[in-house]
């Protein structure tokens, strides 16, 4: 996937439209912490456990069940401003192989 090296993008500090540097970072996860293991942590001192997690707590439905694992990672793009050199992300990472800047 091409992308250019240079973009006019809307900058939320400077609050309006300048000339970005684009970059590129691998997609960094939101939390290092599962669900699972938040809950856990929060209810650490009790001895009972979690209670019912209502869909969750079901199996699951091992005939449908898609297995492997993905072919790309998410990419962050990180956009620099020109004028005011503060960076900011792109709301959603792309899925692609490869990235290139052009």
């Amino acid at each position: 996937m091409k992308i250019p090296k240079n973009v006019k993008r809307y900058c939320p500090y400077c609050k309006k439209h300048t000339e970005h540097k684009a970059s590129q970072n691998k997609k960094k996860s939101p939390s290092s912490m599962r669900y699972g293991s938040k809950i856990r942590a929060r209810k650490r001192g009790r001895a009972r456990g979690y209670g019912n997690l209502g869909r969750y707590s079901k199996p699951a439905v091992t005939q449908f069940k898609m297995t492997g694992k993905k072919q790309t990672k998410k990419t962050d793009f990180r956009y620099e401003c020109k004028e005011c050199k503060k960076m900011h992300m792109q709301d959603h990472g792309i899925r692609a192989k490869k990235v290139e800047f052009v």
